[in-house]
Order: C-alpha cells, then sequence, then structure tokens
C-alpha cells in the first residue's frame, strides 16, 4: 500500500465544527468519548463556543471486549455537566472503525438518562463495521490496511496530530494470518447459522 498521507488534525477540527454549525441548537451537549474523542470535543467546544456543554465518557466498563481486554490502565471519570434527558447530543469520537465504541458509548449515555437523540461526530472514519453505526460529521475516509491502526496523539505543544502505528501479522505455521482465518471462520459460522 501506498504511503498515506495524514492531514492535519487540528484543520480537521475547524472542519468537523464547520459540518457540526448548522446542526447545534441552545440545547445541544457535545460528548467526548475518552482519550481521543475528548480532546476533539474540548477542541470543538472552543471552535464552536460552547462553554459548559461538553461531557466525557469513559466507557471502559461497557466494552463487549472487556473480559478480554481487561480493564484500560488509566480510567477516567465520566463527567456530564448537563442533564441529558430530552436533551440533543453529538457524541465525538476521533476514529469510527468497527462501531463498537460507539455502541458501547451510547449504552453508558442512556444509564444517564434519555437524549431526545444522538448524532456521531468523528475526525475519520475508517469503515470496516462489523455493527450498524455511521458518521453524521466526519472529514476524513482514509483507506488502511486491516492490520494498520490510525492513532490520535496530543503532542507536546498541545496540537492533535495523527500517526499509524502497523500491527505485526499473527501468521499460521503455514504462513496464513490468523485474523484472516478468524474472520473466514466467522464468515462460515454466519453462513451455518442464518
Amino acid at each position: 500500500m501506498t504511503k498515506l498521507q495524514l492531514p492535519d488534525a487540528e484543520r480537521q477540527c475547524v472542519q468537523l465544527a464547520g459540518l457540526i454549525r448548522p446542526q447545534l441548537t441552545p440545547e445541544t451537549l457535545l460528548v467526548g468519548i475518552h482519550t481521543g474523542g475528548a480532546w476533539v470535543a474540548r477542541r470543538l467546544a472552543e471552535i464552536l463556543k460552547l462553554e459548559g456543554r461538553i461531557g466525557l465518557l469513559d466507557i471502559s466498563f461497557y466494552r463487549d471486549d472487556f473480559g478480554k481486554r481487561g480493564l484500560h490502565p488509566q480510567v477516567k471519570p465520566t463527567s456530564l455537566p448537563l442533564d441529558i434527558d430530552g436533551r440533543p447530543l453529538i457524541l465525538v469520537d476521533d476514529v469510527l472503525f468497527t462501531g463498537r465504541t460507539t455502541r458501547a458509548a451510547i449504552n453508558e449515555l442512556f444509564d444517564y438518562g434519555r437524549p431526545s437523540s444522538i448524532r456521531l461526530a468523528v475526525l475519520a472514519d475508517r469503515g470496516a463495521r462489523e455493527i450498524p453505526v455511521q458518521a453524521d460529521f466526519c472529514p476524513w475516509t482514509p483507506s488502511l490496511d486491516e492490520h494498520q491502526e490510525l492513532v490520535l496523539t496530543l503532542s507536546k505543544d498541545g496540537r492533535l496530530c495523527w500517526r499509524v502505528e502497523t500491527e505485526a501479522l499473527e501468521t499460521s505455521p503455514s504462513g496464513v494470518s490468523i485474523d484472516a482465518m478468524r474472520r473466514q471462520a466467522r464468515a462460515c459460522a454466519l453462513e451455518v447459522f442464518s
């Protein structure tokens, strides 16, 4: 694959704010998912001048892979500064991939109340959904190999920056990707049980 040109994440926040601005109401609350989504939500709140209208979620206990991955070593508190009942929310994350993080965030939000609506804003949508979730606001849809991960970081000077990390591919003794074998087994199981 050719090397991916990474956009300026700060500029993307301005683009994302431009997509969101026409949809804002005086009741709208931004809710960022720790960690990358929290960074993006804070930037958006600055750009959109939404002081006091930003909440932060830590979905560690709501993940469906909690038993497999364990608890993140740096659990952050969830904080919602306003009652979310009947309020329109914009859920903010850095990257939308399988949709599982978004599902976990929505589950947590409903433990706090029943918002009138939840819309999703992300800086990057890399596709490969495992559940039916889509972004309402997104300035970038990168094309990555399945073993690449898009990571948003916060530089020492406080700027948001992208990087791509490549996972070492686990292979079977025959040289076939273990992940490819798992996907094939899941696809076969779906065919058998559908």
